[in-house]
């Protein structure tokens, strides 16, 4: 059974060792066959260390949520969402990521690993419509779901709204778009960066309240990315203009 809150239940030796270096996890249980490995024995005497329990079963698998949680699974404290607020006021010149009811939740582990490597200031996501931040997102983001700051909002179209008025620009990210990410200028200011679901692109309402709608050169004819791929290409270019990647 999944705990409740964003963070809660974790798997993976990655995910499992960063909530620990968080100071979040609660409960420690590990797969008996794994006790020799060397990332499971520094997981476990960190965790003794702090006094946390440790279990051991013949098989994670049964009370795991994903196929593959290496043998490591745990309970931890969740964490709490900032809000759009405090998220803009973490930088002066902040970048934050927002994602337009992302649907698979692996796709959001790996757009924190990017958000986490291009400097990004805070990731917001809808709490409709989109993929719970559950133990399949934690693990794929390999930790830095723990170092990104999360937003929840109920609607993405007044996250943007409210986004504008708070001093930021609003790109949306759109393979229809008619301006090239590339060299945005805007960009050099406070952003919030837009992202659609697979598939379905930016919403109509979303599309509409962002300043510009952005779209990213391609050379073939595929008609779309994937959103974890616009997330990485749209953040570096962020980074790129801002002269904090050459």
């Amino acid at each position: 059974m999944a705990h409740v809150g964003i963070g809660a239940d974790l798997e993976g030796i990655h995910a499992v060792s960063a909530a620990l270096d968080a100071g979040r996890v609660t409960e420690l249980i590990i797969e008996k066959s794994r006790l020799s490995h060397p990332d499971v024995r520094r997981i476990i005497e960190q965790a003794r260390a702090e006094s946390i329990p440790v279990s051991h079963v013949d098989d994670v698998r049964q009370i795991s949520f994903t196929d593959a949680p290496q043998g490591v699974v745990a309970r931890a404290r969740a964490i709490v969402p900032i809000s759009l607020k405090e998220a803009v006021a973490i930088a002066d010149n902040p970048i934050v990521v927002v994602l337009d009811h992302i649907e698979d939740p692996r796709n959001i582990g790996a757009i924190a690993r990017s958000c986490d490597a291009f400097g990004v200031t805070a990731l917001v996501l809808s709490t409709r419509r989109g993929a719970p931040l559950g133990a399949t997102a934690f693990k794929a983001a390999s930790g830095s779901l723990e170092r990104i700051p999360i937003v929840t909002v109920s609607s993405i179209a007044d996250a943007a709204k409210r986004l504008s008025q708070l001093g930021l620009w609003t790109v949306g990210l759109d393979g229809a778009g008619d301006r090239s990410l590339l060299g945005l200028e805007i960009m050099e200011q406070p952003t919030a960066l837009f992202v659609g679901a697979e598939g379905a692109g930016l919403s109509h309402l979303v599309a509409q309240r962002c300043d510009v709608v952005a779209s990213i050169p391609m050379v073939g004819v595929t008609e779309s990315l994937n959103a974890s791929v616009a997330v990485a290409l749209g953040t570096y270019e962020v980074a790129r203009v801002r002269g904090w990647v050459s």
